[in-house]
């Protein structure tokens, strides 16, 4: 096997024409910046959360590129084409991943209470009335959607029409996506309510196959791609992060997300992230690990 791409969570390989295999690093990222701290059994569990989801997809009739697990940290996937040519894409395409990131939000929290606070998303938008005093935390009348873009040097928010052209997805198509991303988190809800976690939101990538039909591709519904809370703790009124937001909120208090938007703002050289400390990697490493346990039920060993 020879080492195909190297993206800032994993390492994938060239099996044959057909085939891929992923191998998880340790390796976490925040703000579009790799730390340089690894985080023990990061990529394992990222592996093994995300293998136990495709399952659980398969057996609902859900389409993925998922094969099989090769090891604890490795698993083989199916091979689609990568095409960062919007214009070679048109609903005759097949065998291609979509160049689109789906956002799926179920309650208010992160960057989009940051944009309703700053007026950029009405909460009309999200199914309020006009005037609507929305709270950090607060569950959203209808699961709200957005697309951003995957294969350009910056994500951006798309809206639904131009997603739909630089995709070559026509409405049907798009709304097939957003079907199968609704299946797909009421699953991921039902399972989070046993293991007493609320699915906040999450993203998520899709592919076609050689004869067009939809999958989802890369991985989900781990502490990477998706928002977490306590169960217990929002019924008292406190959202706790159970996922990698745990450590944008150590930069934030530590003044590094200040400075690096600061710096992204102003056309400056963005600083450097420093590493995390030590009790703040193992404490990330734990939370990876007794996520795992909850969402799966399945021992870690």
């Amino acid at each position: 096997m020879r080492l195909f791409r190297e993206g800032k969570v994993k390492k994938v390989f060239e099996v044959d024409e057909r085939t891929l295999e992923f191998q998880f690093t340790n390796n976490i990222s925040v703000f579009d910046k790799i730390i340089p701290t690894e985080i023990p059994y990061k990529g394992e569990v990222l592996c093994r959360t995300s293998a136990f989801w495709f399952k659980l997809l398969e057996e609902n009739g859900i389409r993925s590129d998922f094969l099989r697990l090769t090891g604890r940290d490795r698993m083989l996937v199916k091979r689609v084409e990568v095409i960062p040519d919007y214009s070679r894409l048109s609903n005759e395409t097949t065998n291609y991943l979509i160049p689109l990131e789906f956002i799926c939000r179920h309650y208010n929290a992160g960057s989009l209470n940051d944009r309703v606070k700053e007026g950029k998303v009405p909460v009309e938008r999200l199914g309020f009335p006009k005037g609507h005093q929305l709270r950090y935390g607060e569950r959203l009348p209808t699961p709200f959607f957005e697309a951003t873009t995957k294969l350009e040097e910056t994500d951006r928010n798309l809206s639904d029409e131009e997603a739909m052209r630089i995709s070559g997805l026509t409405p049907k198509d798009y709304q097939e996506v957003l079907d199968t991303i609704a299946r797909i988190d009421a699953l991921i809800a039902e399972r989070a309510q046993m293991a007493g976690l609320i699915h906040v939101d999450g993203k998520k990538e899709f592919a076609y196959d050689e004869e067009r039909r939809l999958m989802i591709v890369d991985t989900f519904g781990t502490l990477d791609e998706d928002r977490w809370w306590d169960v217990e703790e929002y019924a008292k009124g406190n959202c706790v992060e159970l996922s990698k937001e745990m450590v944008r909120q150590h930069y934030r208090e530590t003044g590094y997300h200040e400075k690096l938007y600061r710096a992204r703002k102003e056309g400056r050289p963005e600083p450097d992230i420093p590493p995390l400390p030590r009790e703040v990697a193992e404490k990330v490493s734990r939370l990876y690990i007794d996520m795992y346990e909850r969402m799966t039920g399945e021992r870690f060993q």
